[in-house]
């Protein structure tokens, strides 16, 4: 292979489409139909706080065709959904953790929430069964609204938690901040909103739960870390000697985070497929997706940036409320925090002081998606500096300009404490700026006026707290004709890791 034309960085076709291109993927839905697998299903609470009873049971459990009914009441000994994330917070000695049930069990705290799973010959005899079993919902108020939640009046979703303050987590040097604050010739304040998302990827969750020779569960879902995904369920919840449950992932249909946590589904499959002793799956639908899985950012900011008579930055202060849901979820926790130590940007920002509040609310629990607070970072420290260069007059590219870490400050430590070994941002925009034409950008506004059209030119960085986690070794084989045979435990949800390996292969050994 030609390492100039092969090697890394080049375009080449993913050895990762024909299958994929011509539907031979192959999706949980596609193991399950192969297994003949008994359908299970979620019955979910239709409230976002509500007492409720179930009752009945009896009978929905000798209806034809229905093979298991659960209840919190049967998985007594399990243990509750993990939380990964620790941070530090303030005014207290650690952060308090919520109890996050695998089945709600007497009270539901979001719409949505499992109460109850039913597995049955199809899909459509454990809905019949669903619509079947006798719940009596008490409905109660629920605090839905991010910054209501806050107020002494607002219902809670934890009793030991007043004003629904899950945890108050700080950054940086208040009194510096306030100093440079005093100094300053302008403070420039916004207001932010980052709304509440859903991931919504190409293929719902789903999981398939088989019996192995000897006995150990195998579950077949699409994930993003088989082996986190075995130690959580295993440990955590099932409380299972690990080697008693096997995590397989096939292709994924799109994660962006989310497939990455051990939800209520994956425990209930294992135990209901042990039980039976049968295949049993649980396919979520693009409705139920919206209230199963975890969603992503739901921030309100406020953030103020100090300049002097030049355009220098001086400090920055931000105050966020992150919500959390109404548990706090694996990550969920860390997503705020973590994400702040990325609010200077590539700015040199002397002195910065952020205040993170999580707030509880009935509502679907609240994780990493698609960067894990490093893009809310972004949004507030790009958007704070647009209102600056308004303020001041400034082209926001000039703005940009004066405060940008100067290469000759490398490595460069922020004001958060983060460390940044290189980069060149002014010639990063310098050159943007030349593909983007922006010396003909108001020729070409003027050009779509004069058709009725607005044309707008925008600015934005982005700088990435990457990488983690342990090394992964590789195993590289080299076979009689001449091929290269690699082995390597890294998992591919999407990203096309056949393809990339091929590269580094044939770059590094030169085939």
């Amino acid at each position: 292979m030609n390492a100039q034309k092969f090697g890394r960085g080049q375009p080449h076709t993913r050895l990762e489409d024909p299958a994929l291109l011509a539907g031979l993927g192959t999706y949980v839905a596609d193991a399950a139909a192969r297994a003949q697998a008994l359908a299970a299903l979620v019955v979910r609470a239709p409230h976002a706080h509500a007492r409720f009873e179930i009752s009945g049971l009896e009978d929905l459990r000798a209806r034809a065709g229905v093979h298991l009914v659960l209840t919190a009441q049967d998985i007594a000994d399990f243990g509750p959904l993990p939380i990964a994330a620790n941070v530090a917070v303030e005014g207290e000695a650690r952060m308090w953790r919520s109890h996050r049930p695998v089945l709600a069990d007497g009270v539901a705290r979001y719409l949505g929430e499992a109460v109850a799973l039913i597995v049955a010959d199809t899909l459509d005899l454990a809905r019949d069964a669903a619509e079947a079993m006798e719940i009596a919902w008490d409905p109660l108020d629920a605090a839905v609204d991010l910054e209501a939640a806050t107020d002494p009046d607002a219902p809670l979703v934890w009793s030991e938690r007043p004003q629904n303050l899950a945890f108050t987590s700080v950054i940086g040097d208040e009194r510096a901040a306030a100093e440079a604050f005093a100094a300053a010739d302008r403070v420039v304040r916004i207001r932010l909103v980052n709304n509440r998302v859903v991931t919504n990827y190409l293929e719902p969750r789903g999981v398939l739960g088989e019996v192995e020779e000897g006995g150990r569960v195998r579950l077949t879902l699409g994930s993003q870390g088989s082996h986190l995904l075995r130690n959580a369920i295993a440990d955590k919840v099932l409380k299972w000697p690990r080697e008693d449950l096997r995590v397989v992932t096939p292709d994924v249909g799109g994660g962006f985070g989310t497939k990455m946590f051990p939800f209520a589904e994956y425990p209930l499959v294992a135990f209901a497929t042990r039980r039976l002793g049968r295949p049993v799956a649980w396919i979520g639908d693009r409705s139920e997706h919206f209230v199963s899985d975890s969603h992503g950012r739901d921030n309100i900011t406020h953030a103020e940036l100090a300049l002097d008579a030049d355009g220098r930055f001086l400090g920055m202060k931000v105050d966020t409320l992150a919500n959390m849901g109404a548990y706090l979820a694996y990550y969920g926790p860390y997503i705020p925090v973590g994400g702040a130590s990325m609010l200077p940007g590539v700015y040199a920002i002397p002195v910065l002081h952020a205040r993170i509040r999580a707030v509880y609310t009935h509502t679907v629990p609240v994780d990493a998606y698609r960067g894990a607070g490093r893009p809310e970072a972004a949004y507030v420290i790009e958007r704070l500096v647009d209102a600056a260069a308004r303020a001041c007059g400034l082209a926001p590219e000039e703005l940009r300009r004066r405060n940008f870490v100067a290469p000759e400050a490398m490595p460069y430590q922020t004001a958060t404490g983060r460390q940044y070994d290189s980069g060149e941002f002014n010639g990063h925009l310098t050159r943007a700026l030349e593909v983007a034409d922006h010396a003909g950008f108001p020729a070409r506004a003027a050009a779509a006026a004069a058709r009725g059209k607005l044309r707008g030119l925008g600015f934005a960085t982005y700088i990435e707290a990457c990488g983690g986690g342990a090394a992964e070794p590789a195993f590289l084989r080299l076979e009689s004709d001449g091929g290269v045979t690699v082995r390597i435990g890294t998992q591919s949800s999407g990203q096309g890791h056949k393809t990339a390996y091929a590269h580094l292969v044939a770059a590094h050994l030169k085939v």
